[in-house]
């Protein structure tokens, strides 16, 4: 019949023409063979970070007890992000107090594993989750990046494109199969961004959520909850924090990842449609967790905190829904909220975050804005964990 739609057809015709442009777009931001590169800080940025003034970074080098780093022909000095690590060495030595300046896991500490998740799309979860990644690396941390999201928007924001680089192996799958899985070190990739290093997501994670029933059926061991939490064992000593990116939904990956988790971050937009969705979401949750609870799966997390995302301050609406969440769960809110920003938003056209963008590149205020934003969240989500290690 005249006009008829074959959906499958359809679909697949505009996968492909989808997948056509965003090549296109890929090779018009980068070359065909250059890999993403994280940019230089200022002498300004770098003191930020390591949590000195820029007279005291100045005198280190006076003193000759900073490294060479990159200086501009007008004598102005850029850090890289190893240059940074060396600069927290030298400082962690002379300190007067011990992890002054390396405040990642001394013997004893337990590795820090962070789920950020919501049933919702749309709520800033990758966003969060890649911005808290990199703040942490910055800040010193060694960070672990697992994508357990189908659709790999973080194995993307690492310059990756999944539907190319890991079509049918290479991903965090492989290591949580039920049929012969690999060390999750064997699909560990080293990243463009010091520190972080990545166990990439895509499609192949499907298939975990198709073949869990059965091997439920035959009583897999280890059981679907416990596999990621068995994978992390082999490479945990390597990192300090681990971040789980989740999928959408309450699958089998999630509630693995939850089962992984010592600190567990729910990402939420505070307008009534999500937060009615969210509560659906909680209860799921909670009924599920009883289940793999009852299974033997440990429940005992360092912290649960509601991360309110995509905020804007002179919406009053939001502000109402923000004062009803701190009512209902007082600290379980985190103190800041992750503003809604075009600074962000922009940056990902260009599959970038904030802190890999340089400041010229936007509008002062707005930039700056975001910034602070993203800082105060990820500095507090910083003070959770150290407040886990008992420090």
């Amino acid at each position: 019949m005249t006009g008829t739609v074959h959906i499958n057809t359809r679909i697949r015709q505009n996968a492909e023409t989808l997948a056509a442009a965003l090549e296109g777009h890929m090779h018009k931001i980068f070359a065909p063979d250059a890999l993403k590169e994280l940019r230089l800080f200022s002498a300004g940025e770098a003191a930020e970070l390591l949590g000195i003034s820029t007279s005291f970074l100045r005198k280190l080098h006076f003193d000759d007890k900073a490294p060479e780093v990159h200086t501009s022909p007008g004598g102005r000095r850029h850090y890289s992000a190893d240059d940074l690590l060396e600069l927290r060495r030298v400082l962690e030595a002379s300190a007067k107090s011990r992890g002054a300046y390396q405040r990642g896991r001394r013997e004893g500490d337990k590795l820090q594993v962070l789920s950020f998740l919501n049933f919702k799309g749309g709520s800033g979860k990758t966003t969060s989750a890649v911005h808290a990644a990199q703040r942490l690396a910055l800040k010193g941390y060694r960070v672990l990046c697992v994508d357990i999201d189908p659709q790999a928007s973080l194995t993307t924001l690492f310059g990756y494109r999944p539907e190319y680089d890991f079509l049918n192996s290479g991903t965090i799958y492989d290591a949580i199969r039920y049929d012969d899985p690999v060390a999750l070190e064997d699909v560990i990739q080293k990243t463009y961004f010091t520190g972080i290093d990545l166990a990439p997501g895509g499609l192949m994670l499907q298939e975990f959520e198709h073949e869990t029933p059965q091997a439920l059926m035959n009583h897999a061991q280890p059981p679907f909850f416990a596999r990621l939490a068995t994978a992390l064992r082999d490479v945990e000593q390597n990192y300090d924090v681990v971040i789980f990116d989740c999928p959408p939904q309450l699958g089998y990956l999630t509630m693995a990842a939850l089962c992984a988790s010592t600190g567990v971050l729910i990402t939420v937009v505070p307008n009534m449609l999500d937060v009615a969705s969210m509560s659906q979401f909680l209860q799921m949750s909670a009924d599920l967790l009883d289940v793999v609870s009852n299974a033997g799966a440990s429940m005992e997390f360092d912290f649960m905190r509601f991360l309110i995302n995509r905020y804007e301050p002179n919406d009053g609406p939001q502000q109402q829904v923000l004062a009803f969440l701190r009512q209902l769960f007082d600290d379980e809110v985190m103190v800041a909220p992750m503003l809604k920003s075009t600074a962000i938003s922009d940056a990902g056209l260009t599959h970038q975050t904030i802190y890999e963008v340089d400041r010229a590149q936007f509008h002062r205020n707005t930039y700056d804005r975001a910034l602070d934003s993203l800082n105060l969240v990820n500095d507090e989500i910083e003070s959770m964990i150290q407040k886990a290690w008992g420090r």
